[in-house]
């Protein structure tokens, strides 16, 4: 029975593994805390910087050349695929929280929003350009390259984040969701803001998640994955639970046979008598 009980409790469920379940007593309800937050420029970060204007001097000057291909570079730069080419086509944020732009020189970012640099530069190259002939307004776009996200202890590995927002369901889809036997229950998640790193645990089970502060994941997040206990005995189904019950026993059974099958033979063979075994 022993055996049993522990085979039963190592059981994967569908309550150990569902996501959107309604709280109760086992899986926590949270507040209503749901905050998305505009990530601010770190030292260490990479934006690229596209500069629309219809001069095209002005165009091919501040955009790789201009045309076609900077179009191409700048659709491949948004979705994080030219990690190889980012140094030549990127502005690297530096120890000072500088990016040095052309024309410009040194512009302060760090601690800044997307847009709040967007803004700064358009303001930057209209000063600038404006004493050109025929000068037109200027518009600029920024995007962050190097943003992404890890997981361990479940698919392992470095993702890319290619959209604004990006939810937990989300970073969990795009490494392959997390299996039958990594727990959902207490996943931790590591983040560094303004120098201070922080490690919240939250149950990823519970519907109430989307509208908490653990909904929306942040750049250069770390998610912390635990196995959940019964895995390395690799049960996860009834039936599974059933057949390996019936085949303890049966094992059983075989071996009191054995054994009941040895005493027969002594005793048929020995049998004892009643002055004390001696004929």
């Amino acid at each position: 029975m022993a055996i049993v009980g522990f085979i039963l409790a190592s059981c994967v469920t569908a309550r150990k593994v569902n996501y959107m379940q309604e709280p109760d007593k086992h899986i926590p309800s949270y507040a209503d805390t749901l905050s998305f937050e505009d990530y601010q420029l770190r030292i260490g970060d990479r934006i690229y910087v596209y500069v629309y204007s219809l001069d095209e001097n002005i165009q091919k000057m501040y955009n790789a050349g201009g045309g076609a291909n900077s179009a191409y570079m700048r659709q491949q730069m948004m979705n994080n695929s030219m990690y190889g080419s980012q140094e030549l086509y990127t502005y690297l944020v530096d120890e000072e929280g500088n990016i040095t732009f052309p024309t410009i020189g040194k512009i302060y970012v760090q601690g800044k929003t997307t847009r709040e640099v967007k803004f700064k530069l358009e303001e930057e190259l209209s000063k600038l350009l404006k004493e050109l002939p025929g000068y037109n307004t200027i518009s600029v776009e920024v995007h962050i390259v190097n943003r992404s996200f890890s997981i361990i202890g479940a698919q392992s590995g470095r993702y890319p984040i290619n959209k604004e927002k990006m939810t937990i369901f989300e970073a969990l889809a795009m490494a392959g969701d997390l299996g039958e036997f990594n727990s959902r229950k207490e996943i931790k998640l590591v983040r560094e803001k303004n120098g201070v790193t922080t490690i919240k645990t939250f149950d990823a089970r519970t519907k109430d998640i989307v509208n908490s502060e653990y909904y929306y994941i942040e750049p250069n997040d770390i998610i912390y994955i635990r196995q959940i206990p019964g895995y390395s005995f690799g049960i996860n189904h009834v039936t599974t639970v059933i057949g390996v019950t019936a085949a303890t026993i049966s094992f059983g059974v075989f071996i009191y046979s054995i054994v009941q099958t040895g005493i027969n033979h002594v005793n048929k063979y020995y049998p004892k008598t009643g002055n004390g075994g001696n004929q």
